[in-house]
């Protein structure tokens, strides 16, 4: 089988961010401290780490397009769906049916974060970013 050349990839970029959150629960809201990161070899997705006390971070990635489509109106299906808030907060429903976690940020920080992402990686240019030749090498075995 011929061997394409493949073009290189670009140089990896990663941005992130801290930015405060909060779960909401049914008698509080609770700070937690957050940090919002994005890495070019994953194009399509935004990693959200949740600092706990005392424990390693949660972390759920999120596809950065599926944010600012739920800044706008409610989106998502399965374990992340997210909408927007009555007081122009951004809220994340993250996990399953009857486990799930509440959480509140702010709608523009955020947006400003994704918005950052589409300058290292400007949508319809994922792809070039990926680097599929462990995936290709594994299904030609």
């Amino acid at each position: 089988m011929p061997q394409h050349p493949v073009a290189p990839l670009p140089a990896p970029r990663v941005l992130t961010r801290s930015l405060p959150m909060e779960l909401v629960t049914p008698d509080a809201e609770i700070r937690i401290d957050t940090t919002v990161g994005y890495d070019s070899r994953d194009p399509h997705a935004l990693s959200l780490a949740f600092h706990l006390l005392g424990e390693d971070p949660v972390v759920w990635r999120v596809d950065r397009e599926m944010v600012l489509t739920g800044s706008l109106r409610p989106t998502g299906d399965g374990e992340v769906r997210l909408g927007p808030a009555p007081d122009g907060g951004l809220l994340l429903r993250l996990g399953p049916a009857g486990q799930r976690a509440l959480v509140r940020c702010d709608q523009d920080a955020l947006g400003r974060f994704v918005r950052d992402t589409f300058v290292l990686v400007p949508q319809g240019t994922e792809e070039r970013h990926i680097d599929w030749g462990p995936l290709l090498a594994a299904l030609r075995r």
